[in-house]
């Protein structure tokens, strides 16, 4: 039985799918779009994050790390990266819950766990469970025999996906996958990869290649101001979808900057610090572009 890494479950989700779902977040990603909102899932690997502000200066994790990795030195916390092995004590050990481990290991059959103890809301709602990340795809064999455990008890599966991974894996998860929210962030490659890292020929292809297979997909595109919202990048994408004819519904989803708390815990810079969130006008007239081209729209989630 395969294994993968998650850190996260988010219960009663109703963005994610039809119904009432279950969002299992799995780590990775091969992206690093400038406005993510979740950073704690690009790497794939384990890691623990330190809240200062949190911190009493117990010495608890001090005491109880197996790799003398903490210590406390003039009334602040320091770790050495070269002995901290990311076992998690710390997480575990601390009463302020100023360390956090960022991502678990488990196997089919404990997600499957979770899983199960939301089947009556699935039921009463139409609701189901849908996998996401990160990229989910980077795990395409735990993946895979996720799906395929639900599918074997009846629930409704969706996979949240940006498309950037090798077509066998995407071919491999259609049999048990009943709908894709498939990622569309900008049509020119060379801005995709100024943007996100990475160029957008795979994504477009396999795009194309699961509408053709007949699988149910909606679209999702964020709506980043001054990166994918101008006339020509919006044109273009509703062409593209047009084109495909199988694609019946797009999600607007606005940017905003709630994440930027988790860069700062992190460490990390913000690529986008004096951008600000899309006006209520500017996604309405995106929508009326999207549904010129006879798809159904939403926005928000």
């Amino acid at each position: 039985m395969a294994s993968g890494i998650l850190f996260d479950f988010k219960k009663f989700s109703i963005h994610d799918g039809p119904g009432i779902r279950t969002t299992a977040f799995l780590k990775g990603c091969p992206l690093h779009c400038a406005w993510c909102h979740n950073p704690e899932s690009i790497s794939p690997k384990i890691e623990l994050h330190y809240w200062p502000e949190r911190c009493i200066l117990c010495g608890e994790c001090v005491e109880h790390c197996p790799e003398d990795a903490l210590s406390l030195s003039d009334h602040t916390l320091q770790k050495d990266p070269a002995r901290c092995t990311r076992c998690g004590t710390c997480a575990a050990r601390c009463p302020a819950e100023a360390w956090q481990q960022i991502g678990r290991e488990m196997s089919v059959d404990e997600v499957m766990a979770e899983i199960r103890k939301d089947l009556p809301f699935y039921d009463e709602s139409g609701g189901g469970v849908t996998f996401s990340g990160g990229e989910p795809l980077l795990q395409p064999e735990f993946l895979k025999e996720a799906l395929q455990a639900c599918k074997a008890i009846g629930v409704h599966t969706a996979v949240d996906t940006t498309g950037y991974t090798a077509w066998r894996n995407l071919e491999q998860i259609t049999p048990y996958t009943d709908l894709f929210l498939y990622d569309l962030k900008l049509m020119d490659s060379a801005r995709h990869r100024q943007f996100t890292g990475v160029p957008n020929e795979t994504i477009l292809a396999n795009l194309r290649s699961l509408a053709a297979s007949g699988c149910e997909i909606i679209i999702r595109i964020p709506v980043i101001p001054g990166v994918n919202d101008d006339p020509a990048n919006l044109e273009s994408t509703a062409q593209f979808l047009h084109e495909l004819n199988s694609i019946r519904r797009v999600d607007l989803l606005p940017y905003h900057h709630i994440a930027i708390s988790k860069y700062s815990r992190m460490g990390v810079p913000y690529s986008l610090p004096d951008t600000s969130p899309p006006s209520a006008d500017h996604i309405q007239d995106i929508q009326t572009r999207m549904e010129s081209y006879g798809f159904k729209v939403t926005s928000g989630g």
